[in-house]
């Protein structure tokens, strides 16, 4: 971490080919930090500087940005996105929850509701969940004897199928100008059950208690299993996972915030050029304010909205 708060955060990215275990990343914060500063001086400058970012990118109307983020359960997604996107343009900005698919949505292929979910130009799409929950619950709970995918095509070869099928699509959006950033909050155990403890204990956050929650916690080591191959098989170059310590929230905000404003560095959006014309009305309008003659600015204003 430079004196500025940056931080290299291809510490946290997985590079293409590389075969990882998620036991060998890190859960809580790996670097020494002064928390203090971070939350009151780095990530509020980290925020500014996105609001700009996203500013332009809307503006452009050329790139959009897709961020999936996927994690075990209570790993932190919805404090994440509150935390992080709460501060852009909501014209811009746009959360979609994929939960269990409804009975319409299972009539499809399963990337179907995720193509309908996609950003516009201009747009930052925000993934809670995503395609993947579809190589990952879907074979720890084995649904897909449940699926309505012909039964021929259900062969050992299916997963690498469906890794194959999501690379290559996520690289036709990259090279459509919609690029893809995929962010793995990294929980641990312990730290999931106090955090699950504290649905039930704090009664302000009963709401978020779930059954389903504590019931999954039975397939610990197999969820760790499959996300460590399915994060192995789908890094790309043009659409990397991040493995982001998940522990501390206050830093997985400042992980993920980072993340996101270096891929708007790279796409470097601009605000559109105006026209000769405008430039001139602009600069006249500006003549007048700075000489006091409001009349004319008035005057100036009906002759120029007239020619629209």
């Amino acid at each position: 971490m430079d004196k500025d708060g940056i931080i290299n955060i291809d510490r946290y990215k997985v590079e293409q080919g590389k075969t990882i275990h998620l036991k060998d990343y890190s859960t809580a914060c790996d670097l020494p930090m002064d928390k203090e500063k971070v939350k009151t001086v780095y990530f509020p400058q980290i925020l500014e500087d996105l609001s700009v970012l996203q500013a332009k990118l809307y503006a452009q109307s050329t790139y959009g940005l897709i961020i999936v983020l996927q994690a075990m359960d209570a790993a932190g997604k919805d404090g994440t996105i509150r935390h992080v996107f709460s501060h852009l343009d909501p014209n811009g900005v746009h959360v979609v929850s994929f939960k269990q698919p409804s009975t319409e949505e299972k009539d499809h292929d399963y990337m179907w509701r995720i193509n309908k979910a996609l950003p516009r130009r201009g747009d930052i799409g925000i993934f809670n969940r995503s395609h993947y929950e579809d190589v990952i619950i879907t074979r720890v709970h084995d649904l897909i004897a449940h699926d309505k995918i012909p039964k021929d095509l259900v062969n050992k070869d299916l997963w690498d199928t469906r890794y194959r099928q999501i690379n290559d699509w996520e690289k036709y959006l990259y090279e459509n100008g919609f690029p893809v950033v995929k962010i793995f909050l990294h929980v641990s155990k312990d730290e999931q059950r106090d955090r699950l403890a504290e649905r039930i204990l704090n009664k302000k956050k009963n709401w978020k208690f779930s059954m389903s929650d504590i019931n999954e916690r039975r397939y610990w080591d197999k969820y760790q299993d499959l996300y460590s191959e399915m994060i192995s098989n789908t890094s790309k170059k043009y659409a990397p996972w991040y493995v982001v310590p998940a522990d501390n929230k206050w830093y997985t905000r400042f992980v993920v915030a980072q993340i996101v404003e270096r891929t708007l560095d790279r796409i470097a959006p601009k605000f559109p050029e105006m026209s000769k014309e405008v430039k001139n009305q602009l600069e006249e309008f500006r003549r007048l304010i700075e000489s006091g003659n409001v009349g004319m600015i008035e005057e100036m204003q009906d002759m120029f909205f007239d020619k629209k």
